[in-house]
C-alpha cells in the first residue's frame, strides 16, 4: 500500500501489532496528535493468528481510526531465483570447518611431535587460569558439498517455487529456509522495511514523518538502552513515547481508555505477534499446540513447501544446534512437532512435565495476571 499524499505537513506514523505496546503507543499519539495527522500501519507477515486481525479491525471501530496494512511481495524474487536455479551450472565444492573425529564419532584431540595428547589451561569467564587442564578437540575440514544445485533438487524447488500469496511463506521460499535468531530476515523484510518503505513515500511527498515506536527497555537486553527520541535524517524522526513504561502501565493506560487487550492475552500468549514466532518459548509453544492446533499444522505443511525449496531439501521451522550429518535425522529431531514435543519436558528436555498435561484449552491463562 502507498503512502497517502496530501499537503506536505507533520504526520504521526505508528507501527500497530495488535499488540499491548504498540496499543498504547497509538492511544498516546491520538491523544496528543492534531486530528488527522495520526497514520496507524500494521505490517502484516502471513504469520499472523486470526484474532489478531479481528481485533485490528475492533481497534479500527473502537478508534475511529483507519490502520493502513502493508503486505511484503516477492513475486519478482521468486521469478528471479528460479531462473537462476534452472540455469545453475557452477563448479566446485563448498568447505567448511568441523571438529575433527575419528571413524567411530570419537573426538579426535591435538598432539605433540611425540604423540601425546596436548592439556591446555582451563580459563575461568575473565579469562584467568583456573589451575585445571583438559585436552583441545583438533579441527579440520569437512568431505565439502557441490556448490551447484543438482538436478534433483532443481526438479523438487521449481515444482513448487511460485507466489502462495502469503509473504512469510514466500520469504522462505526465497530465501530456502526459515529465519533463525542469528539470521531474523523476517522482521527486516516483512516489518522493517515495509514501514521504512512506507516512511519514505511520505518524506517524498514533502511530509514530515515521525515514527512512533511501542518498544520499552524492560523488554529484552536488546531494548535495555532504547532512545526515547532520535532524529534519523531530515524531517525524520523516531519517537518511543513509553520506552520508561512496565507492562503493567500499558495494560492500564488501555483500561482507562476501555480498550480490550487482544484476547490472546488471556489464552496463554505473553507476546502478540507471529503464530508462532522461531524464537517461541515452551510454555507458549505448549499453549498454541493446545488451544489452535491448526497453526503446527500449517507450520509443518510449510516446513515441506520450504524443504522443497532448500539446496539441502529440507529447512525446520524452529533451529537448533545438531550434531547428526543426516539430514533426515536433522529434520525428525527439530521439525515442528517434534519441537512440540519438546516443549512438554522440564529444563534439559529429557523428563516430561506432568504439569504441562494439565492445560486446558478453554480456560483463561495470562502471563500478566489478566484473569484475576
Amino acid at each position: 500500500m502507498t503512502a497517502p499524499q496530501s499537503t506536505p505537513r507533520v504526520l504521526h506514523v505508528v507501527s500497530v501489532s495488535g499488540g499491548k505496546d504498540s496499543l498504547a503507543t497509538l492511544l498516546l499519539a491520538l491523544a496528543k496528535c492534531p486530528a488527522g495527522s495520526v497514520l496507524p500501519i500494521f505490517c502484516d507477515t502471513g504469520n499472523e493468528h486470526e484474532a489478531t486481525y479481528a481485533y485490528l479491525r475492533y481497534l479500527e471501530g473502537a478508534l475511529g481510526a483507519t490502520i493502513h496494512v502493508l503486505r511484503a511481495d516477492f513475486t519478482e524474487q521468486l521469478a528471479a531465483k528460479r531462473v537462476f536455479i534452472a540455469r545453475d551450472v557452477r563448479r566446485g565444492r563448498e568447505y567448511r570447518k568441523v571438529p575433527k573425529t575419528d571413524r567411530h564419532g570419537n573426538p579426535v584431540y591435538l598432539r605433540d611431535r611425540a604423540g601425546a595428547v596436548r592439556l591446555f589451561p582451563v580459563l575461568d569467564e575473565s579469562g584467568v587460569p583456573t589451575g585445571e587442564v583438559q585436552p583441545r578437540q583438533a579441527w579440520g575440514w569437512d568431505g565439502g558439498r557441490k556448490i551447484r544445485w543438482t538436478n534433483k533438487a532443481k526438479r523438487r524447488a521449481l515444482s513448487v517455487m511460485y507466489p502462495s500469496g502469503n509473504p512469510f511463506l514466500d520469504l522462505c521460499m526465497w530465501k530456502g529456509r526459515f529465519p533463525s535468531r542469528l539470521a531474523q530476515f523476517c522482521t527486516q523484510e516483512l516489518k522493517r522495511n515495509m514501514a521504512v518503505g512506507f516512511h519514505l513515500d511520505l518524506l517524498e511527498a514533502g511530509h514530515k514523518v515521525i515514527s512512533w515506536q511501542g518498544v520499552r527497555r524492560d523488554e529484552s537486553e536488546n531494548r535495555r538502552h532504547a532512545k526515547k527520541a532520535e532524529r534519523v535524517a531530515a524531517r525524520y524522526w523516531q519517537f518511543r513515547p513509553i520506552v520508561e513504561w512496565t507492562a503493567a502501565q500499558v495494560f492500564a493506560l488501555a483500561k482507562s481508555a476501555g480498550i480490550e487487550p487482544n484476547p490472546l492475552y488471556l489464552q496463554g500468549m505473553s507476546r502478540v505477534g507471529c503464530m508462532p514466532c522461531i524464537n517461541v518459548n515452551k510454555a507458549e509453544l505448549r499453549q498454541i499446540a493446545v488451544r489452535f492446533p491448526e497453526h503446527p499444522e500449517r507450520i509443518s505443511e510449510w516446513e515441506r513447501i520450504v524443504g522443497m525449496c532448500s539446496k539441502r531439501g529440507y529447512s525446520t521451522f524452529m533451529t537448533d544446534a545438531h550434531a547428526a550429518q543426516d539430514r533426515r535425522q536433522v529434520f525428525a529431531d527439530l521439525n515442528v512437532w517434534a519441537r512440540i514435543e519438546w516443549a512438554k519436558t522440564t529444563r534439559g528436555g529429557r523428563q516430561f512435565d506432568l504439569l504441562a498435561t494439565l492445560d486446558e484449552p478453554a480456560s483463561c491463562s495470562s502471563a500478566y495476571g489478566l484473569c484475576e
